[in-house]
């Protein structure tokens, strides 16, 4: 039996981190970074979902240190809208307070060079953010 997925992003202003999660929304996994210069992120998300089958697309908000929605979560917020409205999947937003951090020091960790890591740390950080929501989720449901 397949179930949905969990489609990760982790919006910025030029890159967005995607992860997906495994068919029982147990397990995160890096997937992509889509280019927001070169690349519609709305109709590439939606492309993502459809492939994927993805039933639930999980919006990392960036919060300031005291927990406020600034200007950058306005905009993910909007992007979450965007993404809703093209492609009927449920839109949960999760606090990504420190996962770029995070995945920026797993991946000096396991010593990858500076031009890789600018190329990864945001679908790492999705994946990172991600795996929260499911952990998190699974915690409730337990």
């Amino acid at each position: 039996m397949t179930l949905a997925r969990f489609l990760g992003i982790d919006p910025g202003e030029r890159r967005i981190g995607v992860a997906l999660s495994d068919t029982i929304g147990m397990i995160a996994q890096p997937h992509d970074v889509l280019d927001r210069r070169s690349v519609d992120a709305v109709a590439a998300i939606k492309d993502l979902c459809v492939e994927y089958e993805v039933g639930t697309v999980v919006v990392g908000l960036p919060r300031s240190l005291s927990g406020e929605e600034g200007p950058a979560a306005v905009k993910a917020r909007e992007l979450g809208a965007a993404i809703e409205a093209a492609t009927g999947c449920d839109i949960e937003y999760c606090d990504e307070r420190f996962t770029t951090v995070q995945a920026e020091s797993a991946l000096v960790e396991g010593g990858m060079r500076r031009r890789k890591r600018r190329e990864t740390v945001d679908k790492v950080a999705a994946a990172v953010m991600l795996q929260g929501f499911l952990d998190g989720r699974a915690a409730r449901d337990s």
